[in-house]
C-alpha cells in the first residue's frame, strides 16, 4: 500500500541515487584525466586534486538533504506531507546530477589545460566551481523546504 511515508521515502532515495550517480560518473571522468596528466608529470598533483575531487560534493550534499528528509518523514504522515518530502528532495537530486556530470565535463578540461600550462594555478579551478553554484541553490532550496515541513 501506498503511504505518505512510502513516497517520501522515493523522493530521498531519488536525492541519494542521482545524486550518487552524478557524482560517481563525474569522479569517473575526473580520475580518468587526473590519472592521465598524473602518470606524465606526478608533481601536479596539488594542482589537480581539487579539480578531481570537485565532482565528489554533489554526493554529499545529496546526502544531507537525505538525512533530513528522513528526519521528516515518519510512519504516521500524510499522503500530502509525503508529496511534499518528494518534492522536496527534487531540487537536490536533480541539480545535483546535473551539475556533478557537467562539472565534471569542465573539470576534466581544466585538468587537461593544467597539464601543458603550469602557470595557471588554481585560477583554472574556477570554471568548474562555477557549476558548484548552482548545485548549492539545489541544496538550499531542498533544505529550505525540508525545514518548512517541519515547522
Amino acid at each position: 500500500m501506498i503511504t505518505g511515508y512510502v513516497i517520501a521515502l522515493i523522493g530521498i532515495a531519488f536525492c541519494v541515487v542521482f545524486c550518487g550517480v552524478g557524482s560517481g560518473l563525474g569522479l569517473y571522468k575526473t580520475a580518468s584525466a587526473a590519472a592521465g596528466v598524473l602518470g606524465e608529470n606526478p608533481s601536479k598533483f596539488g594542482k589537480l586534486v581539487v579539480l578531481m575531487l570537485l565532482p565528489a560534493t554533489q554526493g554529499l550534499y545529496g546526502f544531507l538533504v537525505a538525512i533530513l528528509a528522513s528526519n521528516a518523514a515518519t510512519a504516521e504522515m500524510s499522503m500530502e506531507s509525503g508529496w511534499a518530502v518528494f518534492a522536496a528532495c527534487l531540487p537536490m537530486a536533480i541539480s545535483g546530477f546535473v551539475s556533478a556530470y557537467f562539472q565534471a565535463k569542465a573539470a576534466v578540461n581544466c585538468i587537461y589545460a593544467a597539464a601543458k600550462q603550469d602557470s595557471l594555478g588554481f585560477k583554472i579551478a574556477m570554471g568548474p566551481a562555477m557549476i558548484e553554484f548552482y548545485a548549492l541553490l539545489g541544496l538550499v532550496i531542498s533544505l529550505l523546504v525540508i525545514l518548512s515541513i517541519n515547522a
